[in-house]
């Protein structure tokens, strides 16, 4: 069994449903710090969710060189930063009899691994520890510094996770140059795809505000259904971008629509409005809300609406990190991996307010959130072998 392997089963052993831990991070602290990372447990959220998070660190010498120099490392030889980034916790298992085998125990059928957060994302982790300590072992004196941000609300609010460690290193000047984030990206082969940014996305909760009446007396009362309809069709047909060479277009999509008593003879008092726009580097927050309001006054909407911003979109144009990846993917499994921004939102858009250059790469992601989530256990060491393959490209520059 390889070591990545095995550190994979050990986390899955860890029933660690958001926001529980359930000892992983200690796990890979006690990987780390033999290998001179000084590492940090940095506990947030309130005491009915209280999320870990780790912050580990190493600034360019292993333990054994400090010691023959009596000194630690000056971070002057270890100009650059990279990040591994990660998340410990996942999803609900889902009902336990419709798993072939127990999700956290790790199983084996056919040259599979089984076990929820086998794809997303416990094995990136397992092999981004492994690349560690084997460039270390390779080279103890790296020029670059390497960090770990792991979390246990990744697959929560996110609210305690990644953005408050964020928060703090900001608050203390760290520099981050390169940030690699372990989510699941590939399609069909490990490595043909990588996620170098992620769209933003934006809710909003529109409330059209009507008279609630007799549904045989509409002249006495207001219907609202009735009044944002109009609005709803421009809303629909209404171009907000037309994205870029790395993103597609802006989307405006309702996710729900809440109107009426449940009674057939009486009009509504007010329509709830649910939406969501996934948009570009090419709109702005503001830009999409100020055009929306625009449409619901030029209709004459009675409304309220309140707005959340899940996430600002974040581009890695193609450069140092972007490059070393993509050699690092072809020389190991002799793929071209494509650029991708498609997908949900990730951690990585808090981590890319300081860290310039972001990437995500993972296993293949088509079991993730599943019942009988899996990954392919031949799979592992040459993902290893590609995080590893990073770490040697980006110290030699």
């Amino acid at each position: 069994m390889s070591s990545t392997l095995r550190l994979a089963e050990q986390l899955i052993a860890c029933p660690s449903v958001t926001p529980d831990d359930a000892g992983c991070q200690a796990i890979l602290a006690g990987r780390l710090q033999p290998l001179g990372f000084a590492c940090e447990t940095i506990v947030s959220g309130p005491e009915h969710f209280r999320v870990t998070n780790l912050w580990a660190k190493f600034n360019g010498f292993s333990p054994a060189t400090q010691a023959e120099r009596g000194q630690a490392a000056p971070n002057s030889i270890a100009p650059h930063t990279l990040v591994f980034a990660g998340h410990t916790d996942v999803v609900p298992t889902g009902p336990l009899e419709h798993w072939t085998s127990p999700p956290f125990t790790p199983s084996h059928r056919d040259g599979v691994l089984y076990g929820r957060g086998a794809a997303d994302m416990k094995t990136s982790i397992a092999a981004m520890v492994v690349a560690v300590e084997e460039f270390l072992a390779a080279n103890p004196q790296p020029k670059l510094s390497i960090a770990f941000l792991i979390t246990s609300d990744e697959e929560g609010p996110s609210v305690d996770g990644t953005a408050v460690v964020v928060q703090q290193l900001k608050a203390r000047g760290e520099v981050l140059d390169y940030c690699i984030v372990g989510e699941p990206t590939s399609v069909n082969q490990l490595g043909d795809m990588i996620k170098n940014g992620r769209r933003g996305t934006l809710s909003g909760k529109l409330t059209v505000k009507g008279v609630q009446g007799h549904i045989a007396y509409p002249h006495l009362a207001k219907n609202p259904i009735h009044a944002f309809a109009p609005a709803l069709a421009e809303l629909v047909a209404t171009e907000w971008d037309a994205g870029n060479a790395f993103f597609p277009a802006t989307s405006w999509q309702v996710s729900n629509v809440h109107g009426g008593t449940g009674a057939s003879n009486i009009i509504p008092g007010e329509l709830v409005v649910d939406f969501n726009f996934r948009f570009s580097t090419q709109s702005t927050a503001d830009s999409l809300k100020a055009r929306l309001e625009a449409i619901l006054q030029h209709h004459q909407l009675d409304y309220t609406l309140a707005w959340t911003l899940g996430g600002q979109p974040f581009l890695t144009t193609p450069g140092e990190l972007v490059q070393a990846v993509s050699e690092s993917i072809r020389a190991e499994t002799g793929l071209q991996t494509e650029l991708s921004t498609t997908g949900g939102t990730s951690d990585g858009r808090f981590i890319a307010s300081i860290c310039p250059q972001l990437i995500e790469f993972g296993p293949i992601n088509a079991s993730i959130h599943k019942i009988d989530e899996h990954v392919l256990v031949s799979s592992l060491d040459p993902l290893k072998n590609i995080y590893k393959g990073v770490l040697e490209r980006l110290a030699a520059l």
